[in-house]
């Protein structure tokens, strides 16, 4: 089956695995998640293509426990909602990237090391697979302290 991302210019493969794609301003060096055109911190532009760490800790999270509205497109409908772990993830101490958390509520702590992984979103008309990103546990990263 054919695969495409979400969204253009979202993640990119690596040796490591998948990495985000967000921006950096060389003004002032910040990092955002999505790519953005100007800073929104001094207002330069542009920004460069800035890959971001696969590796980062749980800096926050939630559990979404009901199917949200549209544009939500995920799998399924009402009857076949199963709630999930939404979190802030803090990726190479640069940016914080809100995302669906591949754990159990009680199995989630602030502070665990998570990687970010690609998976199966939903099919498309064409009948391809719609990829998005998400963090998953990771045992190589370090647990923020």
């Amino acid at each position: 089956m054919t695969s495409v991302p979400i969204g253009p210019d979202l993640f990119a493969d690596s040796t490591e695995g998948p990495r985000l794609l967000g921006s950096r301003c060389e003004h002032c060096g910040v990092v955002t998640f999505p790519s953005q055109d100007g800073c929104p911190r001094c207002g330069a532009e542009p920004l460069v293509r800035h890959e971001l760490a696969r590796h980062g800790t749980l800096w926050t999270w939630t559990t979404q426990n009901f199917r949200p509205k549209a544009p939500y497109a995920g799998p399924g409908d009402e009857r076949d909602f199963r709630p999930f772990v939404l979190g802030y993830v803090e990726l190479g101490g640069e940016v914080r990237v809100e995302g669906h958390i591949l754990a159990e509520p009680e199995d989630v702590k602030i502070g665990m090391p998570l990687e970010t992984v690609v998976i199966p979103f939903r099919e498309d008309e064409s009948g391809r697979q719609v990829l998005t990103f998400a963090f998953a546990p990771s045992a190589t990263a370090e647990p923020l302290t």
